[in-house]
């Protein structure tokens, strides 16, 4: 079968390619500040509370890492409002989903850069005199950041990806409006080869640095 391909009449949809674009980063952008508040909170009570304090955070981490983000999804935007009377525009569902999402994985990323510091560091803090928040905050945060940050930048390339399933409860995102321009010039190749390589020019520098980050931090520990 021969096909013949049209990328001009996609263009002219151009704008639109780029309103959704901007919106994939934005909820990008937002989501993982949030994610990380969410994740540093829930990372600490796992590491330092007691296990009343640790339990719900480890049942918010477990059940937002063992379930589908698209049922999340789906849960947060019908299911939630029907249970609690509240209001829920298909932005706020996708924003809150998929900060608590990246939050569950961004807490385990905390807790296990954390736990990878020698002990020995806790207790050469204390020996000097320092208050546990201060040991925290001097001596191990810094060295734990090393061990985290290959882990938050691919969890954040991971975050870029996973905006792609807003375009289910209508999120005028980037594949929202690749399904548009698909609706009004019946390209569906063309249209869709273009979401693929917008997302590309955007992943690919950022999974680029992501390789340097980690070859710069081996070879510091070597």
């Amino acid at each position: 079968m021969h096909y013949t391909w049209d990328f001009a009449t996609v263009l002219a949809y151009k704008v639109l390619f780029l309103r959704g674009l901007i919106t994939t980063l934005l909820y990008t952008v937002g989501t993982v500040a949030a994610g990380l508040v969410m994740g540093l909170a829930a990372g600490c009570a796992r590491t330092f509370g007691n296990r009343l304090i640790a339990a719900p955070f480890r049942l918010y981490v477990e059940v937002f890492r063992c379930t589908p983000l698209l049922v999340q999804l789906v849960w947060m935007y019908y299911a939630l409002p029907v249970l609690t009377g509240a209001t829920m525009t298909p932005g706020m569902a996708s924003f809150l989903t998929l900060t608590l999402y990246t939050g569950a994985f961004y807490a385990e990323i905390f807790r296990g850069g954390i736990a990878a510091v020698d002990k020995g560091q806790w207790e050469a803090g204390r020996a000097t005199g320092m208050m546990p928040v201060m040991v925290f905050h001097r001596i191990i945060l810094p060295q734990a950041v090393r061990v985290m940050i290959p882990s938050f930048i691919n969890q954040t390339v991971t975050q870029l990806k996973n905006t792609s399933l807003i375009s289910t409860i209508a999120v005028a995102d980037l594949v929202y409006q690749g399904s548009v321009v698909t609706a009004a010039t019946y390209r569906p190749l063309e249209v869709y080869t273009a979401v693929a390589v917008l997302y590309f020019i955007v992943l690919f520098p950022v999974t680029t640095f992501a390789e340097y980050v980690e070859r710069r931090l081996g070879a510091h520990k070597a």
